[in-house]
């Protein structure tokens, strides 16, 4: 007899496949291979001793605190514990229940809710501008376009340009100035028809640059604003453009000055809830989500954010992240920006664990690479 424990990120259904297990079988033991972690707060007491009782019925479980049995306290925190099946049976038992469980029934359909399937791609950046904090990633005109033609041939599949650095503390630039920057770039991807071989991106939140950019056969806006205005939402609309909806809290000269958040994965969610709503109805119809690594964050908010990117996953969009050299690396391991892309594939592999599909990246050839070892990694 040989025994093998496996990692719980195996390909639970080719092992079964494997196993000879009958169709309709893998599909019930998959959902008991999956275990989730559910962090529910400010529950009713009345509603956390009824989930309790439901959870242990079906052989899941919540953690609660001391007390909640006899109700020392108004409301509780606690944590569910339950496979994909499990969550199945507690979102129709929940909904005949009260205390605020009928809601919490209705968010355990989302998580479990089947998602669309999204191949993972590596988005190159280019700068049109000379402030960008990575030296190495400006161009000039003639620049841009020799290095657009590498990324492409080095495998990326989205490139991403923008003309305005959104640095902490950067300078404010006229949307005047961000269009003649951006101009030359735009003329010459239109020209040599580059649209065709590669998807691009226009990274910006000026009605006028966005709207150049999509005439000049950018498919994609990303805007660190979230679509605040209301224009880019009309301009993503009419142009049918995937639109990015990044979070920041602040603006780029404020965001990193004492950031603070009561919840950050809360207030990220909500933000992105917001968002998707208004995006909607103005009749966008492709969104990306970033949760904004470095905008308006400490170094615990990002790594939070990361490590429960899954958390997300829930909104039923793809999520992108952009972690590349920034400065979160230097407050664990002191380092320049030119030393860091070793740290970034750690924290990029990370991000594509929990759920990410897009990553914003300085080094393409070196992500193509990692993103490959990673996929046949999954396939085991």
């Amino acid at each position: 007899m040989l025994i093998e424990k496996l990692s719980n990120r195996v390909d639970i259904k080719k092992y079964l496949r494997e196993l000879g297990v009958d169709d309709g079988g893998i599909d019930i033991l998959a959902q008991k291979a999956k275990v989730h972690i559910i962090h529910i707060k400010e529950l009713s007491v009345g509603g956390a001793n009824i989930l309790k009782q439901d959870a242990l019925s079906i052989g899941a479980d919540l953690a609660v605190p001391k007390g909640t049995v006899i109700a020392s306290t108004p409301k509780v925190d606690c944590i569910l514990i339950a496979t994909t099946k499990h969550l199945k049976t507690l979102a129709k038992k929940e909904l005949a229940q009260p205390f605020g469980l009928k809601e919490l029934a209705k968010n355990l359909s989302e998580y479990i809710k089947k998602e669309k399937e999204y191949p993972r791609e590596i988005m190159g950046i280019i700068n049109a501008n000379d402030d960008s904090f990575f030296s190495q990633s400006r161009f000039t005109n003639e620049q841009a376009i020799s290095k657009i033609e590498e990324m492409i041939k080095e495998g990326a599949t989205i490139i991403d340009i923008g003309a305005v650095s959104s640095a902490p503390n950067s300078a404010v630039v006229s949307e005047t100035e961000e269009l003649e920057r951006i101009k030359p770039i735009c003329k010459a991807i239109q020209e040599n028809r580059l649209f065709e071989k590669v998807r691009f991106s226009i990274d910006s939140y000026a009605p006028s640059v966005i709207e150049y950019a999509l005439q000049s056969g950018f498919s994609i806006v990303n805007d660190i604003t979230g679509l605040q205005n209301d224009e880019v939402c009309k301009l993503c609309a009419e142009y049918n453009a995937t639109a990015v909806i990044m979070h920041m809290q602040g603006t780029p000269q404020t965001m990193q000055v004492n950031p603070h958040y009561e919840n950050v994965l809360t207030e990220v969610y909500e933000f992105f809830q917001e968002r998707i709503e208004k995006a909607e109805s103005f009749g966008v119809q492709d969104i990306v989500l970033d949760i904004g690594i470095g905008f308006g964050k400490s170094l615990e908010h990002n790594l939070r954010l990361l490590k429960n990117l899954e958390h997300f996953r829930s909104l039923h969009k793809r999520l992108l992240v952009g972690a590349s050299r920034k400065s979160l690396i230097d407050k664990i391991v002191p380092t320049p920006v030119e030393e860091r892309l070793a740290a970034t594939l750690i924290l990029h592999n990370e991000a594509l664990v929990n759920g990410a599909t897009i990553l914003r990246v300085h080094d393409v050839k070196e992500h193509v690479k990692a993103l490959k070892i990673f996929e046949a990694l999954q396939k085991v």
